[in-house]
């Protein structure tokens, strides 16, 4: 068993606190220094996940100066160990230093092995999601997922399904919130596929007027029309032999649907003012945070150009639902946009990971890039703080929940409801069986709370 329990490294001179504290943590492969010199060689030899460290060592007991030193020791030998600083009752000034040196969180003194203990385990899962991280980065190192940063089974699903489409030509549809990095996967597929030599050509169908969307699309020939001096080609011919990736499908016009359809059925082109017809060999990928379903049933989107998009769909979860990953990708945006704006940030202070983990994301990974842009420019010191960040305090997001035990479950139960009708497009009969419940149980639930099939 002693070979799963994370490595703890606990640095303290006083040997009833040394005691005191290697017994309180049987959960953790626990070792004692009690100097810098054997704090040294222990984080060598071991390398722990967590270090707690009282900064009064000798041969400086009762100043700060060796306790320091170790800190910056740690950080430049093993900056993937967290450091919890232990400090002398109302000593916030060392600590913010501490924090400022590359620790990850401080503890102030009486100790108290339970409370201290949550912050330990806390610090001990944040070490193993960097890690897993890092060995997903060097499993994928080079490949086209390596700009996929993500541990949670729902987004390694996704990544699975990416390359197991991209060796073939089907018309791929991702569905997906704003912002949960549905071109990052078009690109991903269009670097693991047979085109990858070839162009990928995007059109976001949402950001052109209706009147040039046409022949942005499919080219015009010269005098088509005012303007018109030289023959142009198309997105889709440029993208001849390569990927053609059309961004919010879903808000392209009925008229260019049709035209569309067209052209995927036949593979060739008509230029606007032409009468050749142009064969055209690419694949197509389409993209929508719309629900394509209702608009087919509201007559804004065909139903024969639904079927033909998509062959394959990938859903790209929120980034809500994906565990771990929001403080993953915080962390390498901020490495990121450190290195690309010159501002000396470390990493976040304890307050702001946890509001990172507590936030629903609405706006997903565009929403948390952009804060912590953001939060890397405003910083004042080494670490982002939860000011920077402009994010609710997990006590803030916790008010907001009920406590009432009937109020939970109705809560949980209405929402269970709600994604289980979106998983399977309104049947209520689909959705019962995915609730293991019957379908007049359903509609009585349904009901009490006022969700409409």
């Amino acid at each position: 068993m002693a070979e799963t329990k994370d490595k703890l490294l606990v640095v303290e001179d006083d040997p009833g606190v040394q005691s005191q504290l290697k017994w309180s943590f049987e959960d953790f492969d626990t070792a004692v220094a009690e100097d810098r010199e054997g704090a040294l060689a222990c984080l060598r030899r071991l390398e722990p996940a967590v270090v707690t460290l009282d900064l009064g060592l000798p041969p400086d007991p009762g100043g700060v100066s060796e306790g320091f030193g170790l800190l910056e020791d740690i950080v430049a030998l093993t900056p993937d160990t967290k450091v919890i600083v232990v400090t002398g009752h109302n000593d916030r000034t060392n600590a913010m230093r501490a924090i400022a040196l590359g620790a990850y969180d401080f503890y102030e003194k009486p100790i108290d092995p339970d409370l201290l203990s949550i912050t330990i385990r806390r610090a001990a899962r944040l070490f193993h999601i960097e890690q897993e991280n890092r060995r997903l980065q060097a499993v994928h190192g080079g490949s086209a997922l390596q700009g996929l940063i993500a541990t949670s089974p729902e987004m390694l699903k996704v990544c699975r399904t990416i390359e197991k489409l991209a060796p073939t030509d089907v018309s791929t549809l991702i569905l997906g919130e704003s912002g949960t990095g549905k071109e990052v996967l078009v690109k991903a597929l269009h670097n693991l596929s047979d085109r990858s030599k070839k162009r990928l050509v995007a059109i976001n169908c949402a950001a052109i007027p209706e009147a040039l969307l046409e022949s942005e699309l499919f080219g015009y020939e010269r005098g088509a029309f005012t303007g018109a001096a030289k023959t142009t080609p198309g997105k889709i011919e440029v993208a001849n032999g390569g990927i053609l990736f059309l961004d919010e499908v879903g808000d392209l016009p009925q008229p260019l649907q049709a035209k569309l359809l067209r052209f995927l059925q036949e593979r060739v082109i008509e230029r606007i003012g032409g009468r050749t017809e142009i064969p055209v060999d690419v694949r197509v990928i389409c993209a929508t945070h719309r629900a394509l379903p209702e608009l087919i049933e509201a007559g804004d989107f065909r139903e024969d150009l639904y079927y033909r998009i998509n062959e394959a769909t990938v859903v790209v979860p929120p980034l809500r639902e994906r565990q771990g990953d929001s403080l993953l990708l915080a962390r390498a945006f901020l490495e990121r946009f450190a290195t690309e704006l010159k501002r000396p940030i470390k990493g976040f202070m304890p307050q702001a990971i946890e509001a990172i983990e507590a936030y629903d994301w609405p706006g997903n990974v565009r929403e948390l890039e952009n804060r912590v842009k953001r939060a890397v420019i405003m910083a004042d010191g080494a670490q982002v703080s939860l000011d920077d960040l402009e994010l609710p305090t997990q006590d803030e997001t916790t008010d907001q929940e009920p406590f009432n035990l009937r109020e939970v479950r109705e809560k949980a139960e209405s929402q269970a409801i709600l994604r289980a009708l979106a998983r399977t497009d309104g049947n209520v009969s689909k959705t019962a069986e995915l609730l293991g419940v019957t379908r007049p149980t359903l509609y009585n639930l349904m009901k009490k709370y006022g969700v409409s099939d």
